[in-house]
């Protein structure tokens, strides 16, 4: 057994967490708000949401001024598609931003039309399919553009449903959704097929075999309480049945749970925001120096088969000036040395 945090916290992705953490707290707020258990205001229900604007857009303030302030940084290698990626994405949020502001007078007020309330979401969905396009061209990620881009005519069917254009059964008007869905859930399937055919592969390196376990294991947690979640909602709407919202709400928090854990795995995030041009937790462990005697830390058990007994226990610190191996001898033993032995190496 071993336990690495500098391996845990390597690919660690702080922008997706802190969205999925967000989105995690909004969600729940939302649905005792529906349910009649908060009586809040809804700008209240949105802070969490507001948070997460803010501190893109403050990121955003600075790393721009960290960019004009600093030309010879322009020259470090993929500095400047990486703002230019951080620049595109600022401006998403800002319209996913007004949408949420027009939503949410209109859950206060009722005084305008849903269609001009989605106008800026239905706009950024457009956008993003040629974003999506740049993207892939320069090796960048694109989860929340190709969401929005595959999702321009859900927008539109609630849109007209909830302006009563259309008076369609929410099962109807959620079609669009229910194309996404079959299409998540097919990749899912593909990922538990290859994860078991890799799983009985000698070839691959088991690194290479958890990590396909794990990303399959984790595809599928997020994709069947999402699917489950939207069947309960639509029949929720459609007056099927008549679960509260906070019940209906538990299988988006368990995908909602599903992301958070992933961010761990994913690749690091756009390093300009905030002008930090390094990798999140080397910029934090560069901040805090105190915090790499803990995160450079491993620690490895390993245990025998003899009376089921533990007989060797290995403590190894990762340092690169020093390294320390106790080893303890199990006493009852009688193939062994009845003594503990302890070696301390030093580099020259």
């Amino acid at each position: 057994m071993e336990m690495n945090l500098r391996n845990l916290f390597q690919d660690f992705n702080p922008s997706k967490f802190l969205v999925y953490v967000c989105l995690f707290i909004f969600s729940f707020l939302f649905a005792l708000k529906l349910d009649g258990t908060i009586t809040w205001n809804y700008w209240v229900i949105f802070l969490p949401v507001w948070l997460w604007k803010m501190l893109v857009i403050s990121g955003a303030i600075v790393g721009t001024c960290v960019w004009v302030k600093h030309p010879q940084y322009r020259l470090e290698h993929d500095g400047p598609k990486q703002f230019h990626a951080m620049i595109i994405s600022t401006s998403l949020h800002l319209l996913l931003m007004m949408f949420e502001i027009l939503l949410c007078d209109q859950l206060e007020t009722r005084r305008h039309l849903y269609v001009f309330v989605f106008i800026p979401l239905i706009f950024m969905s457009v956008v993003s399919i040629g974003i999506c396009v740049w993207s892939v061209k320069h090796d960048r990620s694109f989860e929340m553009e190709l969401f929005c881009s595959v999702n321009i005519l859900q927008f539109i069917f609630l849109a007209l449903r909830l302006d009563k254009f259309i008076v369609w059964k929410w099962v109807i008007v959620l079609i669009p959704l229910w194309i996404v869905m079959c299409v998540a859930l097919i990749a899912v399937l593909y990922a538990i097929i290859l994860a078991m055919i890799l799983l009985k592969s000698n070839d691959i390196v088991p690194e290479q075999r958890r990590g396909n376990v794990c990303s399959a294991v984790g595809y599928t947690c997020l994709a069947i309480p999402m699917l489950i979640f939207q069947i309960l909602l639509a029949n929720r709407l459609d007056g099927e049945n008549d679960y509260s919202y906070i019940a209906i709400n538990i299988p988006l928090q368990v995908s909602l749970i599903t992301l958070m854990c992933m961010a761990f795995g994913s690749k690091s995030g756009n390093h300009w925001w905030f002008g930090i041009r390094k990798d999140f937790c080397q910029f934090i462990l560069g901040v805090c120096p105190l915090l790499q005697e803990y995160g450079n830390v491993s620690y490895k058990i390993q245990r025998s088969s003899h009376n089921r007994q533990p007989d060797t226990q290995t403590i190894d610190r990762d340092k690169p000036s020093t390294s320390k191996s106790i080893k303890f001898i199990n006493p009852d033993d009688p193939c062994k040395a009845t003594h503990p032995m302890v070696s301390i190496e030093v580099p020259d």
